[in-house]
């Protein structure tokens, strides 16, 4: 790959890893869960010391506006360190806020880049028989929304300071109807945390009701009827940044293995000395190089101005599965020290598993990816 990555982001991924190595390896604590609130501040100031904070951001902003292929490798850098304090050193992008107009932006896009305020992404509808009736849909009331129904997988929900939720808006008179992204602020009346929950990665999310929440109309991010495109114009890029974590995660796990099995061993022999360990360790090697081919050459595409959804989804079933068989082949030969929690191994294994469902179910993004080149001949696969 490095064949390919222009010297400003080589130079980016050196920069990153020596951050992590000199100036943060003192501060991790634990967990991503048990990182003090001063640590995590100690963290985003050295970040901007550093200039990193700011990557991910419009250039309009103070941002560096650093492009697909420059977030492959900061993210997959990051991810490749291992560390609970990686999710501190980027500024939050943007998002869809980023394509909000007149006091929408003014109200949400500058606190969301200082960090002075939190969104979640609400996109999910709930499953179930009795699914159709909790859908979240809106009537207008003058210049308000009047929005009912149910998200039931809002990752960071709790501590979000707004949502932005994929709404289907009910025609009204001459007005037409449609999907649109609407940010509701949290504590709206007619919002209500109705359960939170923890996954197995250590991710918390809520489940959210709306019981006739008026939102102003003014609050749709660009109109209605554009919903399902923005939203999954976000979500592409999501699936970038989880395809390049899952490559720097296994990055990760084939490093600690060569460490573990080129170690002095009780037996007077390395356990990277016996052929079957090397077979396996083998294996981890070439999964990894396979799936960071597949990462940047769909970054380049997406540098290039090329349309990658179907690459995206494709990408990202692609590196996320194989991360997972490559941390697994790390659990087996690290052996049972793995599974103790606590151990590096055994809390990426949870992590890296969650990534087969966050952005999108990888069996469902294998049926579009065969919807698109079937039904739309999409794609350059």
């Amino acid at each position: 790959m490095p064949e390919f990555v222009p010297p400003n982001l080589l130079d980016l991924r050196t920069r990153l890893q020596a951050f992590f190595a000199n100036e943060l390896a003192g501060l991790a604590t634990g967990d991503e869960a048990e990182v003090p609130a001063e640590v995590a501040q100690t963290v985003r100031r050295l970040s901007r010391e550093r200039g990193f904070f700011g990557l991910m951001q419009p250039a309009e902003y103070g941002g560096q506006n650093i492009g697909t292929l420059g977030r492959v490798v900061a993210y997959e850098a990051v991810a490749a360190a291992n560390s609970p304090l990686g999710r501190y050193v980027f500024g939050a992008p943007p998002g869809l806020i980023a394509r909000a107009t007149g006091t929408l932006r003014d109200a949400y896009l500058e606190p969301v880049l200082l960090g002075d305020k939190r969104g979640s992404f609400a996109f999910t509808e709930p499953s179930g028989p009795d699914a159709p009736a909790r859908q979240t849909w809106a009537a207008r009331d003058g210049d308000d929304l009047l929005i009912t129904g149910q998200k039931s997988y809002v990752s960071g929900g709790a501590t979000a300071d707004f949502y932005t939720a994929m709404v289907n808006v009910e025609a009204c008179g001459d007005v037409p109807g449609g999907p649109a992204m609407v940010v509701i602020e949290r504590g709206t009346a007619g919002v209500e945390l109705d359960r939170r929950f923890n996954s197995m990665d250590g991710g918390h999310h809520v489940s959210l009701k709306f019981d006739r929440a008026r939102v102003p109309v003014a609050n749709i991010i660009g109109k209605v009827g554009e919903g399902m495109q923005r939203a999954m114009g976000n979500i592409t890029e999501e699936r970038i940044e989880l395809s390049a974590a899952a490559c720097g995660m296994a990055q990760w796990a084939v490093h600690h293995v060569a460490e573990h099995i080129t170690a002095p061993h009780p037996s007077g022999q390395r356990l990277g000395d016996r052929e079957g360990v090397r077979l396996r360790y083998s294996d981890l090697q070439i999964e990894t190089y396979v799936a960071r081919s597949v990462l940047y050459r769909t970054g380049r595409l997406a540098e290039s101005g090329a349309e990658i959804i179907n690459e995206a989804m494709a990408t990202k079933v692609f590196c996320t599965e194989s991360a997972g068989r490559v941390i697994d082949g790390a659990v087996q030969l690290a052996g049972g020290q793995a599974l103790i929690a606590g151990h590096p191994l055994e809390a990426l294994y949870r992590r890296v598993r969650s990534l087969r469902l966050a952005g999108g179910a990888s069996d469902i993004m294998r049926l579009q990816v065969a919807r698109g080149r079937i039904e739309f001949g999409a794609g350059r696969m």
